[in-house]
């Protein structure tokens, strides 16, 4: 498996956005949380200070993010084993003809089926 941490140089991070839960406490407060991160949470009397406290927790805390690329490993299709398993079998020919005289005689069955459909729809 191979892994490629992608990282950047402190003079050019991206700037972080992120999605914060704003709720109101049944004391009064405000309190806001960063999504999928509940442990950057800040509160306060109003929205604003809950906000600037959790910007700041996340200033003190300087979180980094990184992005990983996992390539997964190669792995053999599961039906490949039974690749070419017939290939020396004397009845394969014949069997591949009896599936293929069988198709067909499914196949004139439906022809004749809708047939008799289109029949009584024009009878109507």
């Amino acid at each position: 498996m191979n892994l490629t941490v992608k990282t950047y140089p402190n003079n050019t991070v991206p700037k972080l956005n992120y999605d914060v839960l704003i709720e109101n406490k049944p004391d009064g407060g405000v309190s806001a949380t960063v999504l999928g991160l509940p442990d950057f949470k800040g509160s306060g009397v109003t929205k604003e200070e809950a906000l600037e406290k959790l910007i700041q927790l996340l200033q003190e805390r300087k979180p980094e993010i990184v992005t990983l690329e996992i390539e997964p490993p190669q792995t053999e299709h599961p039906w490949m084993k039974f690749a070419g398993m017939f290939k020396d079998d004397p009845q394969f020919d014949e069997m591949l003809a009896y599936i293929e005289a069988d198709r067909r005689e499914l196949d004139s069955q439906m022809e004749e089926y809708y047939r008799q459909l289109d029949a009584e729809d024009e009878t109507k």
